[in-house]
C-alpha cells in the first residue's frame, strides 16, 4: 500500500502555538476591555444616583425590597410603611438623639471614625456581642445604595459610596436622608412613620426621650419597641438623654 503524502499545508507546532497565543491575549483583551466598560458605568451610575438623591427624595431602599420578599416568602401581608419629610419638619431632638446614640463625631468627620473603628474591632475581639463601628454617613450610605449582610464587598462599596456622599451631600441631607430612610420597626422606616405608630405625632413634635427612644431601638427595630420599652431600653434611653445635654444642640447647617 502506497504512503500517504504528508499535506504541504498542515501547520507546524510553532505556527500552531503562536496562534494559539494570538488567540488567548484577543480573549484576555476582549475580558478586559468588557470588565472596563462595567467599571465605568458603575461609576458613571453610581455618581449619577448619588448627585439625583442629593435633590430627590429616596423612597425605596434595598433592605425595604429585602423584606418585602421576606414577608412574602413566609406568607405575611406586605408592610411598608413609610413618609418622607424634610429635616426642616423632624425635630432637632432626633438628630441629636441619633448623634448622641449612633456617631457622636458625625460634625467633624469625613464620613469615616477610625478611632471609632479600632474600638469596635477591639470591643468584637473580646466580646461575643458585636459593635458596629459605623458612622451615621456609613449607614446612610449602606440604607440606600446597598444590601445589610456583612462581608468585605460591602464594606468596600460602603466605604466608596460614605466618600461620595460626604463629597457631593451636605451633612443635614445625609441626615435628612439617613432619618428618612432608617428601619424603625417591623416594616416601619423614617422616624416620621415611627413617631406617628410610636407616640401619635408627627416628628416635629418629639421629646428628647422619646427621640432617644427611637435611637436606642435603631440597632434592632425589629425586636425593640420603642412604645413598649424593657428595662433595659429605658437604660440605654436615659444615657442617650444624658450624652444629648452634654453634646448641647447640634447645628447641622455647619
Amino acid at each position: 500500500m502506497a504512503k500517504r503524502k504528508k499535506s504541504k499545508t498542515a501547520l507546524k507546532p510553532s505556527a500552531t502555538k503562536k496562534k494559539s497565543s494570538k488567540s488567548n491575549q484577543s480573549f484576555l483583551k476582549r475580558i478586559g476591555r468588557f470588565i472596563a466598560k462595567m467599571l465605568l458605568a458603575f461609576f458613571i451610575l453610581s455618581i449619577g444616583f448619588v448627585l439625583l438623591y442629593r435633590f430627590v427624595p429616596v423612597v425605596f431602599t434595598p433592605l425595604m425590597l429585602i423584606r418585602v420578599v421576606e414577608q412574602v416568602a413566609d406568607g405575611e401581608s406586605v408592610k411598608l410603611r413609610r413618609e418622607w419629610v424634610s429635616i426642616d419638619e423632624i425635630s432637632p431632638n432626633m438628630s441629636n438623639a441619633v448623634i448622641a446614640s449612633e456617631d457622636n463625631l458625625f460634625m467633624e468627620h469625613n464620613g469615616f471614625d477610625f478611632d471609632g473603628i479600632q474600638k469596635a474591632i477591639k470591643h468584637n475581639q473580646r466580646k461575643k456581642r458585636i459593635r458596629g463601628g459605623s458612622t451615621i454617613s456609613q449607614q446612610t450610605a449602606k440604607n440606600v445604595f446597598l444590601y445589610p449582610k456583612r462581608s468585605y464587598i460591602r464594606k468596600g462599596l460602603e466605604a466608596y459610596f460614605t466618600v461620595l456622599i460626604e463629597l457631593f451631600w451636605s451633612k443635614e441631607r445625609i441626615m435628612e436622608v439617613y432619618l428618612n430612610v432608617i428601619e424603625t420597626g417591623n416594616g416601619i422606616y423614617g422616624v416620621e412613620k415611627a413617631s406617628q405608630v410610636y407616640f401619635d405625632k408627627p416628628a416635629a413634635k418629639l421629646s428628647k426621650s422619646q427621640a432617644a427612644y427611637i435611637a436606642v431601638c435603631l440597632p434592632n427595630p425589629r425586636k425593640f419597641n420603642p412604645q413598649y420599652p424593657s428595662s433595659y431600653i429605658k437604660r440605654r434611653k436615659a444615657k442617650i438623654v444624658n450624652l444629648m445635654h452634654a453634646i448641647g444642640p447640634v447645628n447641622l447647617k455647619e
